[in-house]
């Protein structure tokens, strides 16, 4: 199995975070890898990565990164694939990592989910992904579908719930 996706995080401090996205994938059936790579401690490979990624099949990359999070940017920086950017939560509730990922130089974006976010870059990925692939547009279509049904029930088991003042 060729990976299509690549997860790329600085520390595997990381990982509790990358792991919803490691599920969406499995459940998807998305071909993924997984490495850690700092932009600070181990540049060369960064940089390494990031100008091979696209010669080994990979289409989309998700990088996650704290405080600094310089990573997904320097990633962006070496490669034409598009990086999407986990700012991860640590000093300042992860708003510091998030307007690190968030504030790019022009010509080198990097699309950003909120703090922690990775089941959403593991989305946004898919549909990337569903663009040149009607069978990955139809496994979103029914995802998000399958989201609307539990707002539907949930709304349906709100009605039992009873206040003396609820109307409905």
């Amino acid at each position: 199995m060729t990976p299509i996706v690549s997860i790329i995080m600085g520390s595997t401090s990381d990982l509790p975070v990358l792991e919803k996205a490691a599920q969406f994938f499995d459940e998807m059936e998305i071909p993924f890898e997984m490495n850690a790579l700092s932009a600070h401690r181990t540049p060369q490979e960064v940089e390494t990565f990031a100008r091979e990624a696209q010669g080994r099949g990979i289409k989309v990359i998700i990088s996650a990164a704290g405080m600094a999070a310089a990573l997904p940017g320097v990633i962006a920086a070496n490669t034409t694939l598009p990086v999407i950017g986990v700012p991860v939560k640590g000093m300042l509730d992860g708003l510091d990592a998030m307007l690190s990922i968030i504030q790019m130089p022009p010509g080198i974006p990097v699309a950003t989910v909120g703090v922690n976010g990775a089941l959403n870059a593991a989305i946004l990925a898919a549909e990337m992904l569903a663009l040149c692939d009607g069978q990955m547009a139809a496994k979103v279509a029914n995802y998000k579908e399958n989201l609307k049904n539990k707002i539907t029930k949930a709304n349906v088991e709100l009605k039992e719930v009873k206040y003396k003042f609820k109307t409905n």
